[in-house]
């Protein structure tokens, strides 16, 4: 066995691995679509090997070698409808196309040249160049790219340029055998496999932990949202929160919480039922997002239950955010519930002080929200703390 023979082997083995690969991110994940298209991808990548091996031993070549060649370029195809939909970039159909029959055809004409011709071997190889720059154009135009996705960017651009440095390995390896038969093996044939093989596998590894990397992050996500208000649940705001204090804290900036509770809730749920009590969680919360803008961000700590935290804000700035959101709030109609039927919350305030952690501070909001509870609800307190270290309420 040639050791061009070897790599394609390997190839072959490892094409199948990665389209399993992507398989099964694409059924554990049903939004991650791109994995479907590099699945298809790589099990493409598979049977060109497999063609090529069938191409050593068939005595009339020239439509299998045409074939193959359009197999590799239909996998590069589906690779780059993959990235595009991962990458949330229009798929360019018409451009791929034109791109995918044009060569076809090229291929075939070129048949006919001598194998060790330059020219044969550039039109050979510039749609395979084509094919991966459009890969790499579409993540150039991506809204947005985290570092790995720059990565594999400029991963595909310079894998495009192995292609184009192929006509010039032809004169100085030997040339690819007198016939198609005698490919494998050629020392060109070996060069050529194995660049290949460097960059597809890194290029699908690479794509493979930005698949991962973004499930990770949804089931993280999942796993610190409150599925009915779709706000943080009590977890995960406390873990945000507690990093956010801390960078605040090192930064020497203020910051603020604001505890806010639904008011007459179980009343809701008892004349109207759970339905339209969720409906108000859904309103409220919804109302909370349209606020918390910037580097706010808020969550639901409890059954009807909520918290904001106001990075670089005191106690003042808090205070008037928690009377505009009162006031707010209680103007809104909610879906499902008559017209004319208005809401209110109470409103707990704080503002971090020197060697306080999150607790202390969640807990003098909620005692200033209990106090706003107290005084007939509907209403701003705020916890102030006094000289000698207790705490004291503020009503506005």
């Amino acid at each position: 066995m040639s050791g061009a023979v070897a790599v394609l082997v390997i190839n072959l083995v490892v094409a199948g691995l990665l389209s399993a690969s992507f398989a099964m991110v694409a059924i554990y994940d049903r939004k991650q679509v791109a994995a479907s298209w590099l699945s298809f991808a790589y099990g493409l990548g598979a049977v060109y090997y497999s063609i090529e091996f069938g191409i050593s031993t068939i005595g009339a070549a020239r439509p299998a070698v045409v074939v193959s060649f359009s197999v590799v370029l239909a996998a590069m195809l589906l690779f780059n409808v993959g990235a595009a939909r991962k990458f949330e970039v229009p798929v360019p159909w018409r451009l791929l196309g034109a791109v995918f029959f044009i060569s076809a055809v090229a291929c075939d004409l070129i048949q006919d040249m001598p194998r060790a011709s330059f020219t044969r071997m550039m039109i050979y190889q510039a749609p395979y160049f084509v094919m991966q720059a459009i890969g790499a154009w579409i993540l150039w135009s991506a809204r947005s790219r985290r570092r790995l996705d720059t990565i594999l960017m400029w991963l595909l651009a310079v894998s495009s340029l192995q292609f184009l440095s192929k006509p010039f390995l032809l004169s100085s390896l030997g040339g690819t055998g007198a016939t198609p038969q005698h490919y494998l093996q050629t020392q060109y044939a070996l060069i050529s496999q194995s660049m290949g093989t460097v960059f597809a596998i890194a290029i699908a590894l690479l794509f493979l932990v930005i698949l991962a990397r973004d499930v990770i992050a949804d089931v993280t996500k999942l796993s610190n949202t409150d599925a009915l208000s779709g706000l943080l649940n009590r977890g995960g705001f406390e873990r945000h929160a507690t990093a956010v204090l801390q960078a605040e804290l090192r930064k020497g900036r203020s910051l603020a919480l604001v505890i806010c509770d639904l008011d007459h809730f179980k009343a809701i749920n008892d004349t109207f039922g759970h339905a339209s009590g969720d409906n108000v969680i859904k309103a409220f919360a919804s109302f909370l997002r349209t606020i918390a803008v910037g580097e706010y961000f808020a969550g639901r700590i409890g059954g009807e239950e909520f918290a904001i935290i106001l990075p670089g804000s005191n106690l003042v700035t808090a205070r008037l955010f928690a009377e505009t959101a009162r006031s707010a709030f209680s103007g809104l109609p909610v879906d499902g519930l008559p017209d004319d039927l208005r809401f209110t919350a109470s409103f707990g305030v704080a503002e971090l002080v020197s060697g306080e952690d999150l607790s202390e501070l969640l807990s003098r909001a909620d005692k200033a929200l209990y106090e706003a509870k107290e005084n007939g609800r509907d209403c701003v307190r705020t916890a102030l703390p006094t000289f000698d270290g207790m705490r004291a309420f503020r009503s506005f």
